[in-house]
């Protein structure tokens, strides 16, 4: 019973550090706004961005080909050349694949 009587004390002595320490342990770790929900938040966040700046990259460079496309017709053909290896009636295609050898 001693041991119960003397840690009340200490807490009641301390009770200002126990109550910042409590709440301390509420916001770092128990909050659903806590600090670690708010680290993963933020990583997501930044992860987000990353991605949204890749697909603007991709979007603009698409947007150039199709602005090119729409003023010169001889893109047109290049694409169709490179990407989908068409070619004119006269003419052979010979696709070599590079070795992958590193």
């Amino acid at each position: 019973m001693t041991k119960i009587h003397t840690l009340l004390k200490r807490i009641y002595r301390y009770r200002c550090a126990v109550a910042i320490a409590v709440f301390v342990v509420i916001m770092v770790f128990l909050d659903d706004n806590s600090l670690i929900v708010r680290l993963k938040y933020s990583r997501e966040s930044a992860r987000l961005e990353s991605e949204i700046n890749s697909f603007r990259a991709k979007y603009d460079a698409a947007d150039s080909l199709l602005k090119k496309m729409e003023v010169d017709s001889t893109v047109i053909e290049h694409i169709a050349r490179k990407n989908y290896f068409m070619k004119r009636p006269n003419e052979d295609v010979y696709i070599f694949k590079e070795d992958q050898q590193k």
